[in-house]
């Protein structure tokens, strides 16, 4: 699709270093949760805290279980938009939005798909996940400003000059499949285990997206690093055969093309190792490990 014909596109890149692409803003601690709190008739229903980007308090309006996020930060303002533009399919509700504040609908209890996948229930984890996508990614009007993926991987290039190796096998992957995008849609950007949470009889639904633009085969990615990179101490993804198992079960779920989403896994892995790298984290050994099964598995497989 040409750029031309792409939704609004943010002008922000994402600045180097950290797992984490958004930049640091307002200190979380200097936004203050009163005024919101008097506006939308909020009950406090536990203490406040904090994230790297945002400040937030679980409340109740009305009696609903909601959360109350305050945050500065464009890529954050930018997700609560994608929030309410997917007007609760695949997505918790947004109850109330102004600029930087975000009054999302609360999950209470219920398993967690990381529980589900390190319990023996990965199949049904990585099922649930494909069934959210999938609502995630319907065709609906007027999208608001998002990040195209092209933008979203620029560190890779760079990583792959000053590292090669792995790196550079997942920079070719990310350009020959950013020069020609398939089925291009709006992107959560983060979706794993984490981001899907059990809201009982509304499903599962996803929270904290990044707003992107691009392939729709880039969201079901992360899957493939997931939910290690969370807690490295109880592996799931990294288990033998598990690679395997996942992507055969991810590209029937999905109805996705197996060799383009082994391209997919090899780049965003590199991607997300690169950021890693740039903060000496020793996460990237989870990245590095997925992307070396998805290198070994694409040579074997034709083009």
């Amino acid at each position: 699709m040409p750029i031309a014909a792409w939704p609004q596109v943010a002008g922000q890149l994402p600045k180097a270093g950290g797992a984490d692409r958004r930049a640091e803003m307002t200190e979380p601690q200097a936004l203050s949760l009163d005024p919101w709190l008097s506006r939308w008739r909020l009950v406090p229903d536990g203490g406040a805290f904090s994230t790297h980007h945002a400040r937030l308090m679980p409340v109740r309006q009305a009696g609903r279980a909601a959360m109350l996020k305050l945050t500065a930060q464009p890529d954050e303002i930018r997700g609560g938009a994608v929030m309410a533009w997917w007007a609760g399919d695949g997505a918790a509700p947004v109850l109330a939005r102004d600029g930087g504040a975000l009054l999302l609908a609360r999950a209470e209890g219920g398993p967690s798909l990381s529980d589900m996948a390190r319990g023996g229930e990965d199949d049904r984890a990585c099922q649930i996940i494909c069934e959210t996508a999938r609502h995630l990614h319907r065709t609906r009007p007027n999208p608001p400003e998002l990040t195209p993926l092209p933008v979203w991987f620029r560190e890779l290039e760079q990583a792959a000059s000053n590292h090669g190796g792995l790196l550079a096998a997942a920079w070719a992957a990310a350009s020959a499949l950013l020069a020609e995008p398939q089925e291009p849609v709006v992107l959560h950007g983060d979706l794993h285990h984490d981001n899907i949470l059990d809201f009982g009889t509304e499903g599962w639904l996803a929270i904290d997206p990044q707003g992107l633009w691009g392939e729709r085969g880039f969201d079901f990615a992360n899957i493939f690093t997931n939910p290690d990179l969370s807690d490295p101490a109880r592996p799931v993804a990294t288990r033998p055969g598990m690679f395997q198992r996942r992507l055969n079960l991810v590209a029937e779920a999905a109805g996705l093309d197996r060799r383009r989403l082994l391209q997919w896994v090899l780049a965003w892995t590199g991607l997300s190792a690169a950021w890693f790298i740039a903060d000496d984290d020793p996460l990237a050994r989870i990245d590095l490990a997925i992307a070396k099964a998805a290198a070994a598995e694409l040579a074997t497989t034709a083009s």
